[in-house]
């Protein structure tokens, strides 16, 4: 009788310590997921080249804890046309700029200048979007001007595939246009390419000429 209410409190240890190490494993896989990083599916095409439809990334949320989404970051976010869904895009307009698209290229007026400087783009538009980017609809070709006064707190986005990315140009709120990105709403930095296998690589963040 001894031994048996022996092999019954082992049992039940055991039981309950694996139990304890599952939760522990979720909590840790949950806080990773929550705080740190997260994976997501690409879907469509309007980041290529930089990203190509249903490659998997990953995510750095830390990045965006600890300091603030930057120009030129590839980011994760909630729509404002759709916030039920994550797109992915690439920060152009930073919070108190002026975003000038005009003759196919971007210009930003930052906070304390007094005039435009086109953005140097090379490092990740192909040839088939450099010099390319039009005013919505984005595959229209037209390359009158339009400007965007970036309120704070806020972010221009658009994908690298200007000609078929719904992005900052065409963000629509109950018919009316919501160009900007809340804070809030981005979740954090494309950081690892991780499938498929043959293209794992880090994204790094353009240098843009001064």
């Amino acid at each position: 009788m001894h031994r048996m209410t022996e092999q019954k409190h082992g049992f039940w240890f055991h039981f309950l310590d694996v139990l304890l190490n599952i939760v522990v494993i979720v909590a840790i896989v949950a806080g990773i997921r929550t705080f740190l990083v997260s994976p997501f599916q690409v879907e469509g095409n309007s980041m290529v080249d930089t990203l190509e439809d249903k490659e998997y990334i990953i995510i750095n949320k830390l990045a965006y804890i600890l300091g603030q989404p930057k120009r030129g970051d590839v980011v994760v976010f909630r729509p404002p046309n759709d916030p039920s869904k994550f797109y992915v895009k690439r920060v152009i307009g930073m919070p108190g700029d002026k975003v000038l698209i005009k003759d196919g290229f971007i210009s930003i007026e930052q906070p304390g200048q007094q005039d435009f400087q086109q953005l140097d783009e090379k490092s990740y538009l192909d040839p088939q979007n450099l010099g390319r980017t039009y005013r919505h609809p984005p595959s229209s070709g037209d390359t009158s001007p339009v400007e965007y006064d970036i309120p704070a707190d806020k972010y221009f986005v658009m994908g690298d595939n200007r000609g078929g990315s719904l992005d900052s140009r065409s963000f629509m709120v109950n018919g009316e246009p919501e160009p900007f990105v809340p804070r809030s709403d981005i979740k954090g930095r494309v950081w690892i390419v991780a499938l498929p296998i043959t293209k794992i690589h880090a994204l790094e963040v353009p240098s843009y000429a001064k």
